[in-house]
């Protein structure tokens, strides 16, 4: 039989529901390979009893041919999922030892249907950045390497950093991760994985720790197109908890693989066609247009002139709605506080710059500023006008096409470090995917190629809003076509 590990979320839940395999021998070959695969630094906490303890219970249910679509498999939560009694620090020195008494709704659906826990992944502060370079418990380190020999550590993207190295690594069967601005999608290019933000609502964010109310989206990181569509089918559902979920039906996205996509019409935006981008993307796009062609499509040359303006507007409302979500962390009553303090001033002061990192309080000064008097109409207003225009675009393009193809990101993975020190730059890693975060729309990217150093590179998918399940069937158009099976070299083991 296949290493267990190396199973599909797909197989393994087959192969539990057959009895071929039991979870906790499933949930012991995972932990096994975390244990070895440390140096990647993926996972913030391990929680192998808890783990260990989940799938004897789902042994028993499953010994008794009973439990849920997801029974027994074992997953990897981002540490921005809220979870009961087990630590949660959206990977900030200021939440350090907060232990939630409460459990994320979206979490509480994968242990509903049967999901185990194998820990809580590492991921850039507050979801703030696009590297996992921001974490307080440190970077994570892509498993992919480049082919020229050499051993330089690249990133995996961010936020969902560890979400997408754990999964590329095989280290859990599959992983939840956020997307506020491309969070999803870019570390799923980055690292040969399959991303899927959902549409905004889609998706319960009541115990998500916030990073933009507006704008954060739970879905999952998965090996491939099927075993995304089962992780979302579970995740999904209307949440009376939260005033943002919408109620309406979740399909079963696993049956719209495969279905045809004859008539379909592709819209291509030319606006996405961006100087200095890298010929090997635009190739891969080219191919990618092909790809739908030779699928029944129809390719639709479409405009999408308020793009240019999305990056700063959503550096507008991402760090304004940022400043006013983290306002909490006070010190007052959970997380990190400080020792050295006069009064209560000093020790609000002291606590936030001693909690926070340095790319959370660029930001928090950012969104203070653009919401502070005098300021508020000249940024945050006219950046909520435009938001509006973009969504009013989409919408308009939507009634002329069925899907929009991009790429995913601007480049393959590059080193840790090497953006870091200029955050413009660091920021233009999200100029393909917060359109969709923007507008609210579902978006997914695929794994498509390898650039010239062997790294793969991804294409996006996006669609109407709730219409996943076409989203869903052209993802597995590209999967097919693509036919991409490359996996990093085992390193770190």
């Amino acid at each position: 039989m296949t290493n267990i590990a190396d199973m599909k979320l797909a197989e393994l839940r087959d192969a539990l529901k057959a009895k071929k395999v039991s979870s906790l021998e499933a949930t012991d070959a995972y932990l096994g390979r975390i244990e070895k695969a440390k140096s990647l630094n993926a996972f913030i906490i391990n929680t192998p009893e808890k783990a260990r303890e989940m799938a004897k219970a789902s042994d028993q249910k499953l010994g008794k041919d009973e439990g849920g679509p997801l029974e027994g498999v074992p997953l990897g939560i981002k540490d921005l999922y809220c979870t009961e009694g087990v630590q949660t620090t959206a990977a900030s020195h200021i939440l350090n030892g907060f232990t939630p008494r409460y459990e994320s709704s979206v979490t509480a659906n994968l242990w509903r249907d049967g999901g185990v826990m194998l820990g809580k992944l590492n991921m850039d502060e507050f979801a703030m950045g696009s590297s996992n370079e921001t974490s307080f418990y440190g970077n994570v380190i892509n498993p992919w390497r480049r082919n020229d020999g050499g051993n330089t550590d690249l990133t995996p993207g961010g936020s969902s950093g560890g979400s997408a190295a754990s999964v590329a690594a095989k280290l859990c069967a599959a992983a939840t991760a956020t997307d506020t601005g491309g969070s999803i999608r870019q570390p799923a290019s980055l690292t040969g994985t399959v991303g899927v933000k959902p549409t905004y609502g889609r998706c319960s964010r009541w115990g998500i720790v916030a990073f933009a109310s507006s704008l954060d989206q739970a879905g999952p990181i998965a090996q491939d197109v099927r075993d995304s569509a089962i992780m979302l089918k579970s995740m999904a559902g209307h949440d009376p908890k939260d005033s943002t979920s919408i109620d309406c039906p979740v399909p079963d996205y696993e049956a719209a693989l495969g279905q045809s996509l004859k008539g379909l019409k592709i819209g291509v935006p030319k606006e996405y066609r961006l100087d200095g981008m890298p010929g090997e993307i635009e190739t891969l796009w080219q191919q990618g247009i092909n790809w739908m062609k030779d699928a029944g499509c129809e390719i639709v040359d479409i405009s999408l002139p308020l793009t240019k303006y999305a990056l700063p507007v959503y550096y507008i409302v991402a760090p304004a709605e940022a400043s006013s979500n983290l306002a909490r962390y006070d010190g007052v009553k959970y997380g990190y506080r400080t020792q050295d303090y006069d009064d209560i001033t000093s020790m609000y002061e002291k606590t936030r710059a001693e909690g926070f990192g340095e790319e959370v309080k660029r930001r928090v000064l950012i969104g203070t500023y653009v919401l502070s008097a005098g300021y508020y109409d000249a940024y945050y207003l006219r950046a909520q006008k435009v938001r509006k225009k973009i969504f009013d675009e989409f919408t308009d393009a939507f009634n002329k096409v069925d899907l929009i193809l991009t790429p995913s990101a601007p480049s393959a993975a590059f080193a840790l470090g090497e953006k870091s020190a200029d955050p413009l730059e660091m920021y233009l890693n999200d100029v393909f995917t917060v359109t969709a975060n923007l507008a609210g729309i579902p978006g997914a990217s695929v794994p498509a190629g390898l650039d010239k150093q062997g790294l793969p590179l991804g294409l996006q998918l996006l669609a109407r809003p709730f219409d996943e399940e076409t989203m869903f069937k052209g993802m597995y158009a590209l999967e097919q076509a693509a036919g991409f099976t490359a996996r990093p070299n085992e390193w770190w083991g």
